[in-house]
């Protein structure tokens, strides 16, 4: 008895991937927004995504450049070297989003939830960040020359080696977050919160630190001259020459 089989047994291999691609979640640029939505390399200029749901989306080396995306949901969004420069994102959900190499020349994240997000290497020149979320982020060689982070939650964010200079920083939580060989030249850090924070090698000169919390915080081959220490909390800080400061050093390491 001869047993039939089905016409797509005959298939070579490489037909049936194409045969079954929209079962492998493949979409078209010209998809609606929608959650894991792939807009892989699409340009979505113009398009109007306030508060759209793009949760778990396939968003990599999209241009998306002063689109309004303000309370939109990104969290597990995949948005690595997308062009993102002047794009709105107030309010937004952006937990554990991947925004690795992206460009976000002044985009606006004030008030945006972006804990654990991944931003290495992006450029965020004059970016609003204020009051944001960042908490646990990973912020390594980003360059945030300029940016707004006023208030913003930085606690445990790792920022090694990323370029802060001009960065206005005053209420900042920085709690245990790392800043190692990081550039915070010129930085205003007016009553930032850095208790922990690893700060050797980094680059201090003329940063504002008054008022500062810097309780146990390392410091251990820093730059600072010129910076301002004025009112700064230095409660057994790790100092420039690797001292530790006496418990209640306050504006010098004593």
């Amino acid at each position: 008895m001869t047993l039939c089989r089905p016409a797509t047994a005959l298939l070579p291999p490489f037909l049936l991937v194409l045969l079954y691609w929209p079962a492998l979640g493949w979409s078209a640029c010209d998809d609606p927004p929608a959650r894991r939505v792939n807009w892989l390399h699409c340009d979505k200029q113009g398009i109007d995504l306030q508060g759209a749901d793009l949760r778990e989306a396939v968003l990599t080396q999209v241009n998306l450049t002063g689109v309004k995306l303000t309370n939109a949901r990104l969290s597990g969004a995949d948005l690595g070297g997308a062009a993102l420069g002047r794009a709105d994102f107030s309010g937004a959900a952006l937990v554990g989003t991947r925004l690795v190499s992206a460009k976000l020349e002044q985009a606006i994240f004030a008030n945006a939830s972006m804990a654990g997000a991944r931003l290495e290497r992006a450029t965020l020149p004059h970016a609003n960040l204020s009051n944001a979320d960042l908490s646990g982020a990973r912020l390594d060689q980003a360059d945030l020359t300029a940016a707004d982070l006023s208030g913003a939650n930085l606690s445990k964010a790792v920022l090694a080696q990323a370029n802060l200079t001009d960065a206005k920083l005053p209420d900042a939580d920085l709690s245990g977050a790392t800043l190692s060989r990081a550039v915070l030249e010129n930085a205003v850090m007016t009553h930032s919160k850095l208790r922990g924070a690893k700060l050797d090698g980094a680059n201090l000169l003329a940063a504002d630190f008054t008022g500062a919390e810097l309780s146990e915080a390392t410091l251990a081959d820093a730059r600072i001259d010129g910076a301002h220490f004025t009112d700064a909390k230095l409660d057994s800080t790790i100092w420039v020459n690797r001292q530790r400061c006496r418990p209640g050093s306050v504006g010098e390491c004593r």
